[in-house]
C-alpha cells in the first residue's frame, strides 16, 4: 500500500502561547510511558535520544499546574515513571477531543478523500517530478 492510498486524517495540535504544544507526539510519549512504566523505554519506542526524551516531559510537566509525568530514581525496587492522575485525566481528554474532531470534520473529509488525485500522490511517493504547469 502506497501512502497516497492511505486515509485522510486530521491532526490535533493545541499550541500554549508562547511556544509550547501538545500534539500526538507528546500524546503517544505519555501514552508509551504508561505502557513501559519507563521513561526511557518510551524514548527508545520513538526512537529519541534519552536527553530529548527527558526534555519533553520536563516541557509536559512545566505545561500544566500539575506533574503530567512522575518518576522514581533506580534503587532496590529499581526505577520507573507513570502518568500522574492528572496526566491520565490529559490523555483521556486529548484522545476525546480527537474523537470529536474526527466526528465534526467526517463529512468533510469523506468529500476530500472522493476527490482526492491518487495517482498524483503516487508520484511525489516515488520521487518522481511533478508535472510543470
Amino acid at each position: 500500500m502506497s501512502n497516497a492510498s492511505l486515509p485522510l486524517k486530521p491532526v490535533l495540535r493545541i499550541d500554549f502561547p508562547p511556544g509550547d504544544r501538545l500534539g500526538h507526539g507528546r500524546i503517544e510519549l505519555m501514552e508509551l510511558i504508561a505502557d513501559t512504566g519507563s521513561i526511557s523505554a518510551a524514548g527508545r519506542a520513538m526512537d529519541m535520544s534519552y536527553r530529548r526524551t527527558w526534555l519533553l516531559v520536563d516541557a509536559l510537566n512545566h505545561m500544566f499546574r500539575q506533574p503530567v509525568i512522575e518518576s522514581q530514581r533506580g534503587g532496590k525496587q529499581g526505577g520507573g515513571a507513570s502518568l500522574t492522575p492528572f496526566g491520565v485525566e490529559v490523555l483521556e481528554r486529548y484522545r476525546a477531543m480527537e474523537l470529536r474532531m474526527n466526528d465534526a470534520l467526517r463529512a468533510d473529509l469523506d468529500w476530500l478523500e472522493a476527490n482526492r488525485n491518487l495517482e498524483a500522490g503516487d508520484a511525489i511517493n516515488r520521487d518522481q517530478e511533478p508535472p510543470i504547469l
